[in-house]
């Protein structure tokens, strides 16, 4: 667990001896809150932390199924933030409505997979129906904008999506040996004609007339008026007026027969009759089979206002809502959602969902597609931030607290322009780089965006970590990609050590190819040119070598530390046959020793030998042969 940043404040705990046993809290890195429970002595202080607990702000992101939907939708984000701005707006319509059904179906999607599961969480599903629910609504109302006539369609549509339990029913009533005498069989006739699906009602229906011969007129009368109910189709010519009178004859056909009282020898025939012409006391009657208040408004619509404008709807909803819950009842957050969707407060929907739901995945992407649709322009939060990229920044920093989905919150930060960039700073920086891969992965994300500083924090960060475990080459890559002169200087002495304490060097494939990055430090500097010394000196190349040892040297390049160990590596080019130091480069080369023994300036051939350790009057006895022979 991570390491919070200040001292947890202290809290007295209710109910608890307040001497003895204190609670502390604090938020701490991704949105976790770190507690304890410290337990302290009267007039003693603080005593050890047995307890420490995390509670996690947003549980979501750790559920495998919810995983896949927040893969899922953010293709669908990027996708719609690359719909070009110059188009006009009809043209873009018919994009927006196809890229909110593909957020539907990936939420559907999801429900389906949780329903598989054995162990399936309630909650979790009862939550994914009320986000399909809200989102398909805010399509209808907002998105697609419905105009009169075709509105009641496609509320038909949003309601037999999410009321689809009748279907089953029928299959189990037609299943049946006798389906006319199945207990459920009124039950699947009245709920169809309530979802306004007269040819399945009146399939359903032909079963209980074949039974009765006797009432087959009464049967053929009510199918009559099930098959010739007209029913609003905007690919036609015909004008919403046309359709309005139209429906209007046929209304006044079913209330003749009501009133001639066509039906009253079979009380379930003559339910359905009313609730063909909308009788709100017989709908409500059948509470059960609607189920919630906003189907009971939509049947009724369909019923009493089929051509109702979108500036009508808040009336009936309100009205339809009142109606058909107990006063006594409180509406549940999803109710005060959907009539603040019929209202057209997109606004209220977005401050209810974003207050009754554990997650930001449902207004962030609800509110950026709204924003593309031109339908919150007017909305800016007082802190400068508007409504759309406030919550796309909430939702993404969320996402970053996940090991793996952290790499989609990125797409979310490039596309808020105001604090989208900030935000990804602070966070990228949170990232565990638990491999060098995922390090990889961070800085190429910074350097696709010009990210210099976190790129090399990171690369010092991963330096750091390769020095500790005594991997000197990845650890000097690192450095080196960092520009960190000062860890590369560390780094190279460190490489330097271990030849000198093992003779050779190791991760010889990154020093022969440091090319230019040699000149971030002098002794990065030498450790490349050392080891080209030796190169050169294994291809025989003697007199090259010579020439750039003894320019290590003169240049000061090698540090003095260092110089024992290049006089020692001129032995072999001093005892050579053939002469390989001119007799310039062999003074220069006892100037350095004589610098290196007494600190004089001026070489002394002649010094005494006793006066010199071991290993340089070695090296002195071969100079003065060199130049003996030269």
């Amino acid at each position: 667990m991570e390491e919070v940043d200040v001292e947890p404040t202290t809290t007295p705990i209710p109910g608890f001896d307040s001497n003895q046993k204190h609670l502390g809290f604090v938020w701490g890195p991704g949105d976790i809150l770190v507690y304890e429970t410290i337990y302290k002595a009267s007039g003693g202080s603080a005593g050890g932390c047995p307890f420490v607990h995390e509670v996690r702000k947003d549980e979501d992101i750790y559920s495998p199924i919810l995983r896949k939907l927040f893969n899922e939708s953010h293709h669908i984000f990027v996708g719609l933030q690359r719909i070009r701005e110059d188009l006009p707006s009809k043209n873009k319509k018919p994009q927006f409505v196809s890229i909110s059904k593909n957020y539907r179906s990936v939420i559907r999607a999801c429900m389906e997979e949780l329903q598989q599961v054995l162990y399936h969480n309630d909650f979790l599903g009862t939550t994914l129906l009320s986000l399909e629910l809200i989102w398909n609504l805010c399509e209808v109302l907002f998105i697609d904008a419905a105009p009169a006539g075709s509105l009641v369609l496609h509320l038909l549509d949003w309601v037999r999506l999410h009321k689809a339990d009748v279907d089953e029913k029928a299959r189990e009533v037609l299943a049946s040996e006798s389906p006319a005498e199945h207990q459920a069989y009124w039950d699947v006739v009245i709920s169809y004609v309530l979802q306004g699906r007269m040819d399945e009602a009146r399939q359903v229906l032909v079963k209980q007339a074949t039974l009765q011969p006797a009432a087959r007129a009464m049967f053929k009368l009510l199918d009559n008026l099930l098959m010739k109910m007209p029913i609003f189709n905007p690919g036609e010519t015909q004008t919403l007026t046309e359709f309005d009178v139209k429906w209007r004859h046929w209304r006044e056909e079913v209330d003749r027969c009501l009133q001639d009282q066509s039906f009253a020898s079979n009380p379930h025939l003559e339910d359905i009759c009313k609730i063909l012409v909308g009788d709100e006391d017989v709908l409500l009657e059948h509470k059960e089979l609607l189920s919630t208040w906003y189907h009971f408004l939509v049947t009724r619509l369909l019923f009493s206002h089929p051509t109702v404008k979108p500036t009508e709807l808040h009336y009936y909803a309100q009205s339809s809502m009142h109606m058909f819950l107990d006063t006594r009842s409180v509406p549940e957050p999803l109710d005060s959602i959907l009539l603040a969707a019929f209202e057209f407060d997109i606004h209220q929907v977005i401050k209810d969902c974003s207050i009754a739901l554990n997650n930001w995945w449902f207004v962030g992407h609800l509110t950026d597609l709204l924003d593309h649709c031109k339908l919150l322009q007017s909305h800016n939060l007082h802190f400068g931030s508007n409504l759309r990229e406030f919550l796309l920044l909430e939702y993404a920093s969320g996402l970053f607290t996940h090991h793996s989905l952290w790499q989609l919150a990125v797409d979310y930060f490039d596309h808020c322009p105001e604090f989208g960039r900030v935000y990804l700073e602070l966070q990228i920086e949170r990232v565990p780089l638990d491999t060098e891969r995922k390090a990889l992965k961070v800085i190429r994300i910074c350097e696709q965006r010009q990210m210099t500083e976190q790129v090399r924090s990171i690369c010092k960060i991963m330096a750091k970590k390769a020095l500790r475990n005594n991997r000197l080459g990845s650890a000097l890559s690192w450095s080196i990609r960092a520009k960190d002169a000062a860890f590369a200087t560390l780094i190279s002495e460190r490489f330097l050590q271990d030849y000198c304490a093992k003779g050779t060097f190791s991760d010889l494939d990154l020093i022969d190819n440091l090319g230019p990055a040699m000149l971030l430090s002098d002794r990065l500097t030498f450790l490349g040119k050392y080891r080209e010394f030796h190169r050169l000196y294994g291809e025989k190349r003697f007199s090259d070598a010579a020439k750039l040892l003894l320019s290590l040297m003169t240049a000061k390049i090698a540090p003095r530390s260092f110089w024992m160990t290049l006089l020692t590596d001129a032995l072999p080019l001093l005892e050579q046959k053939e002469v390989i130091f001119s007799a310039d480069q062999t003074h220069e080369l006892m100037f350095c020793l004589e610098e290196l023994t007494s600190g004089k300036s001026v070489p002394n051939p002649d010094r005494p030998m006793q006066l010199l350790s071991p290993g340089l009057a070695t090296v002195h006895t071969a100079l003065r042969a060199s130049l003996a022979r030269g």
